[in-house]
């Protein structure tokens, strides 16, 4: 008779996500700010980075879950079910590919896990600031040690942050009061908008892979996905790895209708 693995408990899932990204974290910083001087972007040392550090995360996973499922290596519809290898491991090993390859330490590598289709735990690293974000679905989000929580004022001023992507303003016309920041990297825009260091982040042509772990840390410090017509933003229709083909605002949602008002597209 074929032996069925028992189900890990979630502190020890939690366990390895932290040991396992923050082992990868070291991987990445043996790659980091070593892009070719004199191009602007330097492709191959990314491309490299990135196939390194997904197969030795895949390594890492098959050592200690063989049972387990890694997003993005085989169909998540073949044998994702309850009866069958019910974990799926979500792994972006680069966020912020472009601070990454020059040297800017505002950059990092994300990691969830879904059990059947729901979210179970997600972790945004920085390595080379060492800023760890991380959550449990339904309980509180934490920054390091530190637990965080959204700024929920419901109101925005002169002294309110919106962080968008790079090309934000060829798409938008903003009439935002207070300040607009793009910093280059989605998660790290978003685990500021988790601890309150913004107010709202905006983001654009992501994928599933991209927001699986910071979606868990931002609701679970209270803020949600909204599309930018009002309407909650569901992740979970992106799971077969389609691009998502509109903005997606994160903010708390008695600010979603202040950001939404500023906001015209040219």
């Amino acid at each position: 008779m074929q032996r069925i693995p028992a189900v890990p408990k979630i502190g020890e899932l939690n366990a390895f996500a932290l040991q396992a990204i923050q082992k990868m974290g070291q991987e990445a910083l043996k790659y980091y700010g070593k892009g070719q001087s004199g191009q602007p972007f330097d492709q191959n040392l990314v491309t490299q980075a990135e196939l390194h550090l997904n197969d030795a995360f895949q390594h890492h996973l098959a050592e200690r879950f063989p049972d387990h499922r890694l997003y993005g290596r085989e169909p998540v519809g073949e044998g994702y079910s309850h009866e069958g290898k019910r974990f799926l491991w979500v792994f972006d090993p680069l966020d912020g590919v472009d601070n990454f390859q020059t040297g800017i330490p505002i950059w990092g590598m994300s990691l969830a896990l879904y059990e059947n289709h729901w979210p179970v735990l997600g972790i945004f690293f920085m390595p080379a600031t060492k800023d760890l974000f991380r959550a449990t679905a339904g309980e509180p989000a934490y920054w390091n040690d530190r637990p965080i929580r959204i700024a929920d004022r419901g109101d925005l001023s002169q002294e309110s942050v919106i962080l968008t992507f790079s090309r934000f303003n060829q798409n938008y016309r903003c009439r935002f009061t207070g300040k607009i920041r793009a910093m280059g990297s989605t998660g790290v825009h978003l685990c500021y908008v988790a601890m309150g260091r913004a107010d709202a982040a905006i983001v654009a042509n992501e994928y599933f892979k991209d927001l699986a772990a910071v979606r868990v840390i931002v609701e679970s410090a209270g803020a949600k996905l909204f599309r930018l017509d009002g309407s909650a933003f569901l992740l979970g229709e992106y799971l077969d790895g389609q691009k998502i083909d509109e903005p997606v605002m994160v903010t708390s949602p008695a600010n979603a209708a202040a950001v939404l008002a500023g906001l015209q597209k040219w």
